[in-house]
Formats: C-alpha cells, structure tokens, sequence
C-alpha cells in the first residue's frame, strides 16, 4: 500500500492558536489600525535592536524609499544596489527620483560584491542599498569602511536578516538605516509588513510623517503637514502577529539552522564535483538561514527541473531574476552582460523548501529528488 506524498511549498508561515487569538482580542478591541499593538510591537522591536528607534510599516519596501527620504536623496543623486535581489529594492531610489547603479555579485555569497563598489562611486553617489542575500550578512567591516570613506548613507536591505548576526552582534542593532521585510515568507511575518531601524529620535519623528501623509499633531486640533508622506502605517492585526511571531524568532531561526544542516549532511562533501550544481556558503555563526539556494549547472533546464520537482509535489522558487534585465531596466540603458556573475546565478538558482514546520524526513525527500534530477 502506498501513501500519497503530500505537497511541499518552499516556505510557510507558522501560526499558532495565539497568535490566532491575539488577532482576535484586536478584532473586538475596536482599534484595528495603528495604534496600542503597534506602538506595543515597535518597542519590542527597539529592545530587540539594542534600544535603537525602530518604527513599523505596511511593507518592507516603503521603508527603504522613506530612509532614502530621509537621508535627503533624490534627483541627481546615485544610490549603488545589487541587481540580484527582488526588485523593490532597486525601484524604491527611482522612486525618490535618484538613479540606481549596480555592482556585480560575489559568486559564493551572492550578495553584493564590495571589491567592485567603489569603481562605479561618483561624486553623484549619495547612499549604497546592501542586501543581506538569505540572511547572510555582507561584510559589514568592509561595507561601512566604503561608505565612511565617500560619506554614503547607507539602508541595509535586512528584509530576509531578522536575526542574522555579524560578529556576535544582530543584524539592526548597529549601522545606518535597517530595513526589515515581515512580509509572509520571512523568518518572522506580519502578513505584510516591515520596519525600519533609525539612528535618532528626530529621524524616527520625520520617518512616522512620511509613513502617515506628512501629518503632525499637537494638542486636541493641531495638524499640519511639511513633507510629502505616504499611507504607509502598520495595522494593530498585523501588530499582533508580529508580536507572537518575534517570541518565537530564536525558536524558528533554529529550527531553519538544524534543517540547513541536515541538507549539507544529505547533499554530502562531494555534491558539487559529482553534479556540478553550487551549495550556499555553509555560514551557521551569522546566517539565520532564511532560504536554502543552490544554482543549478548549466546543462540543467531551469524550467524543466522545477517542473520535475513539481512533479513529486516539491515547491520550488527562484530569486532572483536579475533586476538590470527587467524592461524596466532595459529601458534605463542596462544591458545583457553588463553582470556577468548575477546573470549566470539568476539563470541558475533554484530555492529549495526551507521553514521550521518541516522535518529531517522532508530535507530527505527534496535532497532525494534533487539528486534524482542532476545525476
């Protein structure tokens, strides 16, 4: 008799009946948009942070255009990025009006090459947007070095970093701006949501007008409105999400570490030389392990491998395309062959299932098909 495999995603959320009940209790409060919960939320996230201000968003990519706001860029300026990441985080410096450029990625960590950022610095270049690619961290050392050097800004894509560290200190808790992503496929989720880490309290102010139309209040009437914000506010709901989500982060950022150990341990020593498919940096001091990527070899069919995957009920994503290929982008001047590295990993990659609900018997069953795929 067989048993009928069920379906694997790459990723889902953990929601647990009081998280479930904690939205409820919001529900019958009355107060569903910003308010207690989310200032509730938001001091969590500062403790969490080393006491720094943090305010909270509707999305992960609002914070970004608002530090970027913030630090004062927009037309005229260059704001250096990756092209691999997704493409909010290239959009939001057009957004402000600047111009992005790009630095080619690192072959092994895939995030962002800093040996070739200071070649496409001008004195246009006003601020750089790392990203922490899967909760790795780039090298901080080397990152605030460059940025000290030119006096950049610089906004930290920490979307997939919640607790990813460097050095023994957590991702957010020193640097410029931190952007983090609670959007439901990350380490920690409000449904959709973010927040930002900022460096002062006057920073923190200015970033609350930005996230509500530009308003301030004083007293019972007065309101007025001195930038052009946005509506951007986190909901009480999603609040209490993050809340029962962000006491059980060091359970869950185990939990990924254990089952990213158990893929090197299945793939084994050799998987590389016998397939000539690539395994992530095996980081277990930093990473909080938020994807699971590989990069496929070159005679393999992206498509194809998915689909066969997709066939043994095994979700697969891939992230990401390389954003200076988008017609967007294309229609900005960018070109084929302009990032040689990110182009051939973004053709390549694949994210394998990775989320503290699986167990060691489902890394057994992707690491088995994969295998069954390449060899």
């Amino acid at each position: 008799m067989t048993t009928e495999l069920n379906f694997l995603p790459f990723t889902k959320p953990t929601i647990d009946e009081d998280m479930i009940a904690a939205v409820a209790d919001v529900m019958r409060s009355g107060w569903l948009t910003s308010g207690p919960k989310v200032q509730e939320f938001e001091a969590k996230l500062s403790e969490f942070f080393g006491g720094r201000p943090v305010r909270t968003f509707n999305s992960g990519t609002c914070t970004m255009e608002i530090a970027l706001r913030i630090a004062g860029i927009g037309p005229g300026d260059e704001v250096i990025t990756t092209p691999n990441s997704w493409v909010a985080t290239a959009n939001v410096i057009i957004e402000t009006g600047a111009t992005p450029v790009f630095a080619d990625i690192d072959p092994q960590t895939h995030n962002i090459d800093l040996d070739k950022v200071e070649a496409v610095i001008t004195p246009r270049t006003k601020a750089i947007i790392p990203v922490h690619m899967c909760g790795l961290p780039c090298d901080m050392d080397k990152l605030y070095a460059i940025a000290e050097k030119y006096k950049l800004r610089v906004i930290e894509d920490a979307a997939q970093a919640i607790g990813s560290t460097w050095k023994g200190k957590r991702i957010g808790a020193f640097g410029d701006f931190v952007s983090f992503s609670f959007q439901v496929n990350k380490n920690i989720m409000t449904g959709e949501g973010g927040c930002l880490v900022l460096n002062t309290p006057e920073e923190a102010k200015l970033a609350e007008r930005y996230r509500l139309q530009g308003v301030s209040r004083s007293g019972l009437d007065g309101i007025d409105v001195d930038v052009l914000g946005g509506k951007y506010n986190m909901t009480d709901m999603a609040a209490a999400i993050g809340l029962g989500q962000l006491r059980r982060l060091e359970e869950f950022n185990a939990k990924r570490k254990a089952l990213a150990a158990k893929y090197f341990e299945l793939f084994g020593a050799d998987f590389t030389t016998q397939t000539g498919a690539e395994l992530p940096v095996a980081d277990f001091e930093n990473s909080n392990w938020h994807m699971f990527h590989i990069v496929l070899p070159e005679r393999i069919n992206r498509a194809e491998f998915m689909q066969k995957m997709l066939d043994v009920k095994i979700g697969l994503g891939y992230h990401y395309r390389p954003i200076h290929l988008f017609t967007l982008y294309r229609q900005r001047g960018f070109t084929d062959g302009m990032f040689p590295v990110a182009e051939r990993v973004g053709k390549q990659i694949v994210t394998l299932p990775l989320f503290p609900a699986m167990t060691d018997a489902d890394a057994e069953r992707v690491v088995s098909a994969v295998k069954s795929c390449l060899f």
